[in-house]
């Protein structure tokens, strides 16, 4: 108990101290496949104004998706996201210039990984099609090993769109304790909650529980209240949320809402989660015909209640991401080729305009980093 709470303080003094600057990197995955985009952009972006200056393009990465940064902030990690040719990409990361060193590329052991997590031991990435998730030890270097675990997921759901026939899984994530590893598997409609063992040699995840969520719902992005006591899950199909109680490695259902208007008609594809520093508020983003970002308060309870629904100015809002100061929220349009920056009221949570964009192609996801 004593480490839970150590940990828990040492992410919120990090937190804190994070939020204390004004300057700080903001690093852009894309798809280049469409031949808008180069790869990986890294901007200054500066939280006083949201300006935002470019200073470095990492070139010839193949749909370099999703990424994330080492808790030390010296290396960097990407998904290659090419079908049953894809891959994971290592980098030696320097936060001054912006610039990405190749170090070493590992074959994903699993078609278009979708989500990339690292500690200070592990990376772990979600396959989509592969319906698999991989696990590749690090380094002193910071490149990467070769696959030491694979857990492939073989199950399917109701979806009558052919989107639930196998197992795709979507998200993984450590849970705050970070004694576990959240997975969505959207194709089984299930969340896999793995103990995590991150220097075990080959069982560095073990199954702890798998919760069965609504059919032919699709869950997609977990995220999880700064105290660490509530979860908030995002389903694709239809943009619902569920809200869980969270407490070593138990989730427990305690509220199930929608995220679009009632007289709502079209396709939903529901995308990414995110709750504020502060814990107050939750930020759900929408696809397909909504294109919109709703806003909820939590009460203590961790209960939602309904704020607003928000267009978020584009086509295709994928990742969204607040920026550390938490006056802007950055959302990534896939298929019109910007980031949108709004202002963000920490009172009330809700979002305006900026009128503030970043071009580029085809962005997916968007990583603030020092």
């Amino acid at each position: 108990m004593k480490k839970y709470f150590l940990t828990i303080l040492s992410l919120i003094l990090s937190t804190l101290a994070f939020s204390q600057q004004t300057n700080y990197n903001l690093l852009i995955g894309t798809y280049t496949s469409g031949g808008k985009s180069e790869g990986i952009y890294d901007y200054s972006f500066s939280t006083l104004k949201a300006t935002t200056k470019l200073k470095a393009v990492t070139k010839d990465l193949a749909n370099p998706s999703y990424l994330t940064i080492s808790p030390d902030g010296k290396f960097a990690y990407s998904v290659n996201e090419t079908g049953n040719t894809s891959s994971v990409s290592a980098f030696k990361y320097n936060s001054v210039s912006g610039e990405l060193v190749f170090l070493n590329k590992v074959n994903s052991e699993g078609a278009d990984p979708c989500y990339i997590t690292a500690d200070a031991k592990n990376v772990i990435i979600a396959n989509y099609s592969g319906g698999s998730l991989a696990v590749f030890s690090r380094k002193t270097d910071g490149s990467l090993t070769n696959a030491t675990q694979i857990i492939k997921h073989s199950g399917k759901s109701i979806d009558p769109k052919g989107r639930q026939e196998s197992a795709h899984v979507h998200m993984v994530k450590f849970t705050p304790d970070h004694k576990y590893l959240i997975c969505n598997d959207l194709g089984e409609d299930q969340i896999y909650i793995y103990n995590y063992n991150p220097t075990s040699k080959t069982q560095i995840l073990t199954i702890k529980n798998v919760i069965k969520t609504n059919a032919g719902t699709g869950p997609r992005h977990i995220t999880f209240s700064p105290n660490g006591k509530f979860a908030y899950l995002a389903h694709e199909f239809n943009g619902s949320v569920t809200a869980f109680a969270y407490s070593n490695g138990t989730l427990k259902k305690i509220q199930e809402i929608t995220t679009t208007p009632k007289e709502f008609i079209g396709k939903i594809d529901g995308a990414d989660i995110h709750v504020s520093a502060d814990g107050k508020f939750l930020y759900e983003s929408n696809r397909g015909d909504a294109n919109s970002i709703t806003v909820f308060s939590i009460l203590p309870t961790g209960i939602l209640k309904f704020v607003e629904h928000v267009s978020t100015l584009g086509k295709g809002p994928r990742n969204f991401t607040i920026d550390p100061s938490g006056k802007f929220l950055l959302v990534a349009h896939q298929y019109t080729d910007d980031v949108v920056i709004f202002k963000r009221n920490k009172l009330t949570g809700k979002l305006t305009d900026s009128g503030k964009r970043i071009s580029v192609g085809a962005p997916v996801c968007l990583v603030f980093t020092k």
